[in-house]
């Protein structure tokens, strides 16, 4: 049986395993109390455990007297945009995000539209062995139907100041969306529609039957990239099932790393609006180059959206996210939004009249190795507790796992927060250092 993993993104685990209806029902019970007993929006992905889940987190809130808006399937960023704009308490995204199909999983978010910073999560997280006191048939909570949460989302996205949509409709760009049979193809092609855009659609059938494996990662994506290059479009785009992270591929049928989406987005909002930038320890140092030719600071947090988001948010950043696709558009909210960061990359292309390939040719090249180390939970700290003595000569950095500095390369070890491995990242000056040194770390911290 897998591990349920409990953080500040949440709770995951394999449905019928280690997530239940019981388990969501107690969580969203005492979610409800966190949030006063007040209104909470509740959407969810396409997984086909999604409607299990969803009965029991609405149950339990209703029953300790929330209020509670089903928006039914939507984007992850789509639930966080609804709960900021709204009068409500807080917030439940039902998804296990990039995780494959038998997972499932809650995402709490808080009354100003993002997850749970990390000391209410705690709090949270320490009461749900409390005892419950349920409201009275008075004071039971009222469950009602919004069915506008995506236009809304699509209306923000169109309304970012220094996004150029004429330019974009005029350009006519075709385009290849693949959403893997997640919440994508409800929100994604709808916009790219709106856009102008001429829309050849894969894997949009909200289904919850991922077409292949569902974090977008190059290795993931051939389908995209064949079509791509079949219909001779301008890009291709594909997101995880939740909509948070976006990959691109450039009109060769050339995925071009996911990592570049944050890094495009960088270059094009910074050259509209100057302010510092936001990322994790594990992206990019291309950032840093980017940040430098406007003139601007880049700030590193620790791994996980709440990270960078808060950070974003406390600095008035107008652009900050994380090198696995995440892209951050304050002007449209503190949380990862692959759909605006399609617009985003839209923009830049329609502006600057250049293909999608040449955008990334401008951008510093650094290459990355990821890998990960698939252990037994209780092994996790054993193999962590390894790393200062085997990079003893290295400058080390503890803010978020470990992240060991050398002079023309990084490399960052940690504990993943929702699954029982331990990640490691590399990025260096060539393709084949960085795998070297990817193979190396591993062998190290297994012998």
């Amino acid at each position: 049986m897998g591990k349920l993993m409990v953080s500040v993104s949440g709770v995951r685990g394999v449905f019928g395993e280690t997530v239940t209806p019981a388990l969501a029902l107690n969580f969203a019970e005492h979610f409800g109390i966190l949030c006063n007993r007040k209104k909470i929006i509740v959407g969810r992905d396409s997984r086909t455990t999604g409607p299990a889940m969803f009965h029991a987190v609405v149950s339990g809130l209703l029953s300790v007297g929330c209020d509670v808006v089903d928006i039914g399937i939507v984007s992850t960023p789509t639930v966080l945009l609804a709960v900021e704009e709204s009068d409500a308490a807080g917030g439940i995204s039902i998804t296990a995000s990039h995780n494959s199909a038998e997972w499932n999983a809650m995402k709490f978010v808080d009354g100003n539209g993002m997850f749970l910073f990390p000391g209410k999560a705690k709090i949270f997280i320490d009461s749900l062995n409390d005892e419950i006191e349920y409201a009275d048939w008075e004071n039971i909570g009222i469950l009602t139907t919004d069915n506008e949460a995506t236009e809304r989302h699509i209306d923000k996205i169109l309304d970012i100041s220094y996004l150029e949509t004429e330019k974009i409709k005029k350009n006519n760009f075709k385009v290849v969306i693949d959403s893997v049979n997640g919440a994508g193809g409800l929100i994604s092609p709808q916009l790219l529609s709106k856009l102008g855009c001429e829309v050849i659609e894969l894997n949009c059938e909200p289904t919850g039957h991922f077409a292949h494996v569902p974090e977008p990662l190059n290795k993931n994506l051939k389908q995209l990239e064949e079509a791509v290059k079949l219909h001779k479009a301008d890009i291709g785009f594909a997101t995880d099932p939740d909509v948070d992270r976006l990959s691109i591929v450039d009109e060769t049928g050339n995925c071009i790393g996911e990592e570049f989406s944050l890094l495009l987005a960088e270059d094009y909002i910074l050259s509209k609006i100057k302010g510092d930038i936001v990322t994790n320890l594990s992206s990019s140092m291309a950032s840093e180059d980017i940040a430098r030719k406007y003139g601007v600071k880049v700030h590193r947090t620790k791994v996980g959206e709440i990270n960078v988001g808060k950070t974003l948010m406390e600095l008035k950043s107008p652009i900050g996210g994380e090198g696995n696709g995440g892209i951050i558009c304050s002007e449209v909210h503190y949380t990862r939004d692959a759909p605006a960061g399609m617009a985003i990359i839209l923009s830049y292309m329609a502006e600057s009249g250049k293909k999608i390939s040449e955008l990334v040719g401008e951008i510093p090249h650094y290459y990355f190795a990821k890998n990960k180390i698939k252990v037994e939970p209780e092994k996790l700290d054993n193999i962590m507790d390894r790393v200062p003595k085997i990079f003893q000569d290295f400058k080390l950095d503890y803010t978020d796992g470990i992240k060991v500095i050398a002079e023309k390369y990084w490399i960052h070890i940690r504990k993943s927060g929702t699954e029982p491995i331990i990640r490691v990242y590399v990025e260096s000056e060539s393709a084949e250092r960085s795998e070297e040194l990817c193979k190396e770390t591993i062998n190290k911290l297994l012998n």
